[in-house]
């Protein structure tokens, strides 16, 4: 699995772990969340700015 299927797999146990209280594993899994949208956040900001500094990676 790619790390975009591990973020979604942790998005959907923090949402279903928040209905019931966030406890435990709901905690742990809430923090994990955060962490990756926070990677994929930083991520996306500097492809962008690359993209816009007209910076191509594939060459």
């Amino acid at each position: 699995m790619d790390l975009l299927q591990w973020a979604l797999i942790a998005f959907v146990v923090a949402i279903v772990a928040g209905l019931f209280g966030f406890t435990g594993v709901a905690q742990g899994a809430a923090s994990v969340g955060r962490v990756l949208f926070g990677l994929f956040l930083v991520v996306a900001v500097v492809f962008l700015v690359l993209a816009l500094l007209g910076v191509s990676l594939l060459t």
